[in-house]
């Protein structure tokens, strides 16, 4: 499997966790070592549970608070790289973002950056995000 075909298929995979919101498919997924960038804390989240717990929590979020709506617009690719836009609304409030993944040479995302505009829906997704966090790590969400 050529690089670009790994990046083609761990895409089409990481579209199934999206459209499942199914925490298992990440498992497979996620590089041991990948590392997790939130758009509102400023240490990157360094391993695969911890990249897994926040990539599950804000499909939570994006899939409750009036926030069913969430889909990409655009995706662009280049080996070992993707960036996919992405509108969701979320308590009535657009937001506007994109997901920046890199990935290993086995598919896996290695990394996980996620971006948000505006302000008002960044300082939503952080309160939103800590609640959320919160229940899952109290294994209550």
């Amino acid at each position: 499997m050529s690089a670009s075909d790994s990046v083609v298929a761990a895409l089409e995979r990481w579209h199934r966790f999206v459209e499942s919101r199914d925490p298992e498919l990440l498992d497979d997924l996620l590089a041991e070592d990948a590392v997790f960038h939130s758009p509102v804390v400023f240490t990157p989240q360094k391993g695969r549970a911890i990249t897994k717990l926040y990539l599950v929590g804000a499909m939570n979020v994006f899939g409750g608070s009036g926030g069913s709506d969430f889909h990409y617009t655009k995706e662009l690719r280049t080996d070992p790289h993707a960036v996919l836009e992405f509108e969701v609304t979320v308590d009535g409030k657009l937001v506007n973002g994109v997901d920046i993944l890199s990935f290993d040479a086995e598919g896996r995302i290695r990394e996980f950056r996620v971006m948000v505009r505006p302000l008002q829906a960044i300082q939503l997704l952080h309160r939103k995000m800590a609640e959320m966090l919160a229940k899952l790590q109290a294994g209550t969400g």
